[in-house]
């Protein structure tokens, strides 16, 4: 497995080595310890499949107690993957990074603790996966505006995204609780 920076130094690609040939291909997802060998030694609790159409707009989810770290993954379709830093004390407090995550290009995406996570589906259809450090926690669960300016993602959008109920009420960055 290979470890690759984004634009936010506690956010990484994490691309597997993946074994194919005219079957098919075979590659491992997790291995506690070559991820520990990578910088990433932690344990998972929970994981979670989605299934979204072409346009949805999951996110910027984030729980303020209790918070999860998630490994993400496209397994079929393609993704533009977000992450926001929500640590004041960060120096990239409220930057992001994005990337395409696909059942094609197989790499994956930390998101640490203290980041808020979303996605937008590009292709026709998407099956997201994603392993947790922490238990989902509604009650702690919040959400940040998806097109806050004040972050300033670039979606790769024509047209307004499908919206859940609660991320179409997302608070702003400037009055989301965030982290210390």
């Amino acid at each position: 497995m290979k470890r690759i920076p984004t634009d936010l130094p506690d956010v990484w690609i994490v691309e597997p080595k993946v074994f194919g040939d005219a079957r098919g291909f075979f590659m491992e997802t997790w291995n506690r310890r070559t991820f520990a060998d990578l910088g990433l030694d932690v344990e998972f609790v929970q994981d979670n499949h989605s299934r979204s159409r072409q346009g949805v707009l999951r996110g910027l989810h984030y729980q303020i107690h209790e918070p999860q770290g998630k490994l993400v993954r496209v397994t079929s379709g393609e993704v533009f993957d977000v992450a926001v830093d929500l640590r004041r004390s960060s120096p990239h407090f409220g930057r992001w990074a994005g990337v395409t995550l696909s059942g094609e290009n197989q790499r994956m995406l930390w998101v640490p603790p203290g980041f808020a996570h979303g996605f937008l589906v590009v292709s026709p259809a998407a099956d997201f996966l994603y392993k947790t450090t922490a238990y989902y926690a509604p009650e702690h669960e919040r959400c940040v505006a998806w097109n806050d300016p004040d972050i300033g993602i670039r979606w790769p959008l024509d047209d307004e995204p499908a919206l859940s109920a609660k991320d179409r009420i997302g608070t702003p960055l400037r009055l989301a609780e965030a982290y210390a």
